[in-house]
């Protein structure tokens, strides 16, 4: 299976987005050629901003929304039918301003998709400025002084939203984001994957990155107990964790929604003449 298209890619020579897209593409082509997944159930969710382009990219069923909008068109079309897997790509900008309080309810919901966040803490289709994710400090056109706002730390974020798979890959590590990706399929419920990612005309931090990260796989982690989890999401600076910070099985919202599961049904139903009573 090969999931290319004949559209010319766009985007910068060594743009982080390469390392995202080449690795999306061998693990669901894998996926499909082992008969995991079907391809005509596979539907892809971008947003705006150089990343927005890479629906057109896979051969794939796909949409290209909003500013914002990427966590619920995801949420419907897993409602609509839930057989479909919704894969939806997002940029800092994208995720954390204009659509802040959709990732966070698509979070806390636990609907059954994948979010994957492309972190360059920069605008840069609209030729950098910064933006929520940006470090204190950082210059850009919209701030030649420093940015004077604290920066949205997007795993503490997402992990007390709730969300049942949280993981951060580097997009100069091909190999190891082919793993979390691999393992963000195989959840149930809603997973997302921040991906640090640069960008190579705004801001280059390739090298930044490199000097940093490390794998928790590589060392004791348990990626299954929340208060680990919160303290390993607050580590940066000398050393970046990436790896599965935290994942737990839990009822999905369309089990709730769709499937009467749990509260729903399970709660008893009010005799009519008490329901009067209360305003009689």
């Amino acid at each position: 299976m090969n999931l290319s298209t004949d559209r010319k890619i766009q985007w910068c020579p060594g743009c982080g987005n390469f390392g995202i897209y080449n690795a999306l593409k061998s693990v669901l082509e894998k996926e499909i050629d082992e008969g995991h997944i079907k391809k005509e159930d596979i539907v892809l969710v971008s947003g705006i901003g150089c990343y927005g382009y890479i629906t057109n990219y896979y051969h794939l069923n796909s949409f290209h929304t909003i500013h914002g909008r990427v966590p619920p068109l995801l949420t419907g079309i897993k409602l609509a039918n839930p057989s479909l897997i919704p894969i939806g790509f997002v940029g800092d900008g994208d995720a954390f301003a204009e659509g802040m309080s959709h990732t966070i309810h698509v979070a806390r919901r636990n609907s059954n998709v994948k979010l994957i966040l492309h972190n360059n803490a920069v605008y840069g289709l609209t030729t950098g400025q910064f933006t929520p994710t940006s470090p204190k400090g950082f210059k850009s056109r919209s701030t030649p002084y420093g940015n004077p706002e604290n920066p949205i730390n997007p795993i503490t974020l997402m992990l007390v939203s709730q969300a049942t798979f949280v993981a951060r890959g580097f997009s100069g590590d091909i190999k190891h984001l082919q793993y979390i990706f691999s393992e963000m399929m195989k959840h149930r419920g809603f997973a997302f994957v921040e991906v640090l990612q640069p960008c190579v005309t705004f801001n280059n931090t390739y090298q930044f990155y490199k000097e940093r990260v490390y794998k928790l796989e590589e060392t004791n982690y348990e990626p299954t107990e929340f208060g680990l989890a919160l303290q390993k999401s607050l580590e940066w600076g000398e050393k970046i964790p990436t790896g599965i910070f935290y994942k737990k099985e839990l009822p999905t919202y369309e089990d709730l929604v769709l499937r009467g599961e749990d509260i729903f049904y399970e709660r008893s139903v009010p005799d009519l003449k008490d329901v009067i009573n209360e305003f009689v």
